[in-house]
């Protein structure tokens, strides 16, 4: 019985990691679609999203068969618990990818003053995004709380972000419009950050039983 519980659970940790994968390529195509102009690129971002969304669902499951008809040990539910909790997170990265992807193809290729520092914010992103992943597969809890700490820099580059915008629809009213689009972007990717730090937090908790919020 625990040999086949062992198995589901190998699954489960397996199942998470290729959505975690799915995570980093729909964020980093979010990115480079912002990045290059790229249409088609930003249109895949959607078909990532809806495989995200599917994963989410199988491992909600999968979870659920876990605690229903097994004995897990602490250890056991610390992993399944946490397990629910990052897939919300990456699911929700999923879907924030895609509603950047969406405001990139109305942009279809405008770009402006400012536009670096949000690569730069997006490439700091991408890099919470795939060390989040990475911690989990390792269980590298120091990985995690690197992570963790990198927050605060995307939260820096939000607020720069945010006040060279507001400094440049002052003084270009006429390009209003398209500077509120590169704001929904950076507030996108820092709600990522935000995502990815507490798929970090959960990587702790897994390990170490120790969860930030108790």
């Amino acid at each position: 019985m625990r040999n086949r519980f062992d198995e589901q659970l190998f699954e489960l940790n397996r199942e998470i990691i290729e959505m975690g994968a799915m995570c980093e390529e729909a964020i980093a195509s979010a990115a480079k679609a912002l990045s290059t102009g790229d249409m088609a690129l930003a249109a895949k971002v959607n078909e990532t999203s809806s495989v995200i969304d599917r994963m989410e669902r199988e491992i909600e499951n999968r979870c659920m068969k876990l605690l229903l008809h097994q004995q897990p040990v602490a250890k056991d539910l610390r992993l399944i618990s946490a397990a629910l909790k990052m897939i919300t997170d990456m699911e929700r990265i999923g879907d924030q990818a895609e509603d950047i992807a969406e405001i990139v193809t109305f942009l279809n290729g405008h770009t402006m003053e400012g536009m670096e520092l949000i690569l730069e914010m997006a490439r700091e992103t991408v890099q919470m995004v795939t060390g989040s992943v990475d911690a989990f597969v390792k269980k590298d809890i120091e990985l995690a709380q690197e992570i963790i700490n990198k927050d605060d820099v995307v939260d820096d580059f939000f607020s720069r972000v945010k006040s060279g915008i507001i400094n440049l629809i002052a003084e270009n009213p006429a390009d209003g419009e398209f500077a509120l689009d590169l704001l929904m972007i950076s507030k996108y990717f820092e709600r990522i950050g935000d995502h990815a730090t507490n798929i970090a937090e959960w990587v702790i908790y897994s390990v170490t039983g120790t969860h930030k919020e108790v």
